[in-house]
């Protein structure tokens, strides 16, 4: 693909998204091996983490920043380019979107209106800060040139104050910039271009839908503006302050849910329009370049779940693609707890370097500059078709995520492997997450999984019962999974785990009738999908929680407002800031959390989605073996992939 005379290997991209991979404001060491590695697996062009162009934005405690950023970018660039691909710096303000957490000082915005998540009232800015955020966009496309980059992306989408101008929700200007909203955004594009010259690559992130048609930037509007813009590409995206969750959303959202609007967009403009919008199968991806809906397509969560991506087409090995679940578990991590970057089956993703550094050696961020060693052994193996099995076998007990990951990580390194599981089908804990409503796409690991041990050989008997008398020979590992937990509340109608409650629907059991109390404790997606399911066969059902907000752990992953919408249209009854404290005769009574009164509400069934415990009863019994995933301690599945590829390369 040529791009202002700029050769990209492919025409699939690496977007810009959050990593917290930075050191201070830095681009890292962390972010070069980050990079480098989706390089090396293909990807033509990749646009790094959006940089704050002006000190007035700090939108995030590990959030670039263009004036810090020339030395990563320049090694970046040199990491990435001997593989074809070409490099860009993604360039933005969050504006009213920001923080004033780490700079202290108010936020800027197009107008005085709250952003409807932080509920902070930007300054409206006035000419002279709008030309030091002018100036602060040319100043950083300069320095991105001084790197020797390819070009860069300015950000008029999510979080961003550009898309806050040409938003009638944001800008209620009477000035040239309310008139015209679309004046700041020339004058930026202006700028940078002008920093950056003429041979390098100038692209936008434009949001083409705003999802609020009663007063926000819609597809005619984006349309409009586009046709008129002086750049070499185009990125559509969709969502605004009152919809972030739409612009990545997370696995209930059909992937390739903006090919309609890339389509449109792409009619209307004579520069490349790339794909976004959770695309993740390479034949979609192909289909969209086929049919001429885009010229490129972004494959972000894509390739943080498998870098390899591309690779894999060209090698005619598509279906050894590591399929992205789409949960955001991982991915999202805008976050005050600064989670870094990676992948609910890729935990290697953004920990492609060892921390703390080794021997006294640092590099630039106080990283060092290497593969750390389990994701090296692991890349090697898995290049390597014909790996010779050697070595005593291991026995892996368990086909969950932790088993499963275990397994595959063994016979890529050429160990025999045996796995067993007690279950007639593998997938464990994967295949009680995709049994929610909703959740489907996490059982996508399942298959692929059974495929590559296929490949590589391990010998699967499922429906086997291991005591432990059969672990006295022999290497072992131990991934068992979980079990139930206590419940603290006597109960005289049926009680179901969210796990038999799956079972007893997928084994089309007779559940008793009358209303449905989903307990959830927890205020993870567990409950919120089981209310769902139950709900749409028509039941009456109330979610209990002790929390303010029913599915609070989904702020996490984008889904809150949705989830919440969700149960509202599907007539949930949610019991909020409540415990449930006993049912008998029909009656389930819960007590406020704040005043502790008493009320009761109509129960014939209890759906309990609250903690689960080790099954560890085999290691118990054997605490000399080693073991991995929820037998150690109940989690998700990322920690349960990790901790099964630890253990691998230990007893490897």
């Amino acid at each position: 693909m040529q791009l202002r005379g700029r050769t990209a290997a492919s025409r699939v991209l690496f977007g810009p998204h959050e990593t917290n991979l930075a050191f201070r404001r830095e681009i890292s060491d962390r972010h070069v091996a980050y990079y480098a590695r989706r390089a090396a697996g293909g990807a033509g062009v990749i646009v790094t983490e959006v940089a704050s162009v002006h000190d007035s934005d700090w939108p995030y405690e590990r959030a670039p920043r263009a004036a810090d950023a020339v030395d990563g970018w320049a090694a970046v660039v040199a990491a990435c380019r001997p593989h074809g691909a070409l490099v860009l710096a993604g360039l933005g303000h969050a504006g009213g979107q920001g923080s004033t957490g780490y700079a202290r000082q108010a936020l800027w915005g197009a107008s005085r209106v709250a952003d409807p998540v932080s509920r902070e009232v930007p300054m409206a800015l006035e000419q002279p800060e709008i030309d030091a955020l002018v100036a602060g966009f040319g100043a950083s496309a300069a320095l991105a040139a001084e790197a020797d980059l390819d070009g860069v992306e300015v950000n008029a989408g999510q979080h961003s104050i550009l898309r806050q101008f040409l938003s009638g929700l944001t800008n209620h200007r009477a000035d040239g910039y309310g008139g015209d909203r679309a004046r700041l955004l020339r004058e930026v594009l202006a700028a940078v271009r002008a920093g950056l010259g003429d041979d390098r690559v100038l692209g936008l992130r434009l949001c083409a839908d705003e999802l609020a048609p009663w007063a926000g930037i819609t597809p005619e509007d984006a349309v409009a503006t586009a046709a008129a813009l002086p750049v070499d590409y185009l990125v559509p995206i969709r969502g605004s302050g009152l919809s972030v969750w739409a612009t990545r959303p997370d696995l209930h959202e059909e992937p390739g849910f903006n090919r309609e609007l890339c389509a449109r967009v792409r009619a209307a403009v004579d520069v490349p329009v790339i794909l976004q919008g959770s695309v993740v199968d390479p034949a979609f991806a192909q289909a969209a370049l086929d049919d001429g809906v885009a010229d490129l397509v972004e494959m972000t969560r894509a390739q943080i779940a498998d870098p390899d991506l591309v690779a894999h087409v060209r090698a005619g090995t598509p279906e050894r693609i590591r399929p992205s679940t789409l949960s955001n578990q991982r991915t999202a991590v805008r976050d005050p707890h600064n989670p870094l970057i990676s992948d609910d089956a890729e935990p290697g993703a953004g920990h492609e370097t060892q921390e703390p550094p080794l021997d006294g050696e640092a590099g630039r961020g106080g990283h060092r500059e290497r593969p750390a060693s389990d994701e090296r052994h692991v890349r090697t193996a898995l290049s390597d078709e014909g790996a010779v099995r050697t070595g005593r076998e291991v026995l892996v007990v368990g086909g969950g995520p932790a088993g499963l990951e275990a397994a595959r990580v063994l016979a890529s390194l050429g160990v025999p492997v045996r796995l067993l599981e007690r279950a007639p089908v593998l997938g464990g804990a994967l295949r009680l997450a995709a049994a929610v409503h909703g959740r489907a796409r996490m059982g996508v690991l399942i298959p692929w999984y059974e495929r590559e041990l296929a490949r590589l050989g391990v010998r699967v008997e499922t429906g086997v019962e291991v005591g432990a008398a059969d672990l006295d020979e022999g290497r072992v590992l131990l991934a068992t999974g979980s079990r139930p937990g206590p419940r603290d509340y006597p109960c005289d109608v049926p009680v179901l785990d969210a796990a038999a409650f799956e079972a007893a629907v997928s084994g089309a059991a007779v559940l008793p009738a009358g209303p449905v109390v989903v307990h959830d404790p927890l205020g993870d997606w567990t409950g919120v999908g089981i209310a769902e399911q139950v709900a749409a066969t028509g039941r009456p059902v109330a979610l209990v929680t002790p929390d303010q907000v029913v599915g609070h752990q989904l702020a996490a992953t984008g889904d809150l407002v949705p989830a919440n919408a969700r149960l509202a249209r599907a007539g949930v009854a949610r019991e909020r800031r409540a415990r449930l404290r006993r049912v008998e005769r029909g009656r389930a009574v819960l007590e406020d959390v704040w005043t502790g009164a008493a009320r009761e509400i109509d129960c014939a069934l209890v759906l309990d989605c609250g903690h689960r415990l080790p099954d560890d009863a085999l290691w118990a019994a054997r605490p000399h073996l080693p073991r991995a995933g929820d037998c150690v301690a109940p989690r998700t599945v990322h920690e349960a992939v990790r901790e099964g590829r630890a253990a691998a390369l230990a007893l490897s």
